[in-house]
């Protein structure tokens, strides 16, 4: 079994309503959506990190635009 361990988050209050209306959006505790966003984050690092490039793409237009991450 994986060890759990606590943290305590200090947001500010645009960043706690950002959570808040995600999580009831998404239909998650707010746990699940951190973990969520951690996954994601750790996903798009990893590509980027071996070199490779991460786009959204327009459904209609087909236009991509490229993700840039800040180091």
């Amino acid at each position: 079994m994986v060890e759990k361990r606590t943290m305590t988050l200090n947001l500010s209050s645009q960043e706690m309503d950002l959570v808040d209306r995600l999580a009831d959006e998404k239909g998650l505790s707010k746990t699940a959506l951190v973990r969520q966003a951690l996954r994601l984050y750790q996903s798009i690092t990893d590509r980027m990190e071996r070199g490779e490039k991460v786009f959204f793409e327009h459904p209609s237009t087909k236009e991509k635009s490229e993700l840039m991450m800040l180091s």
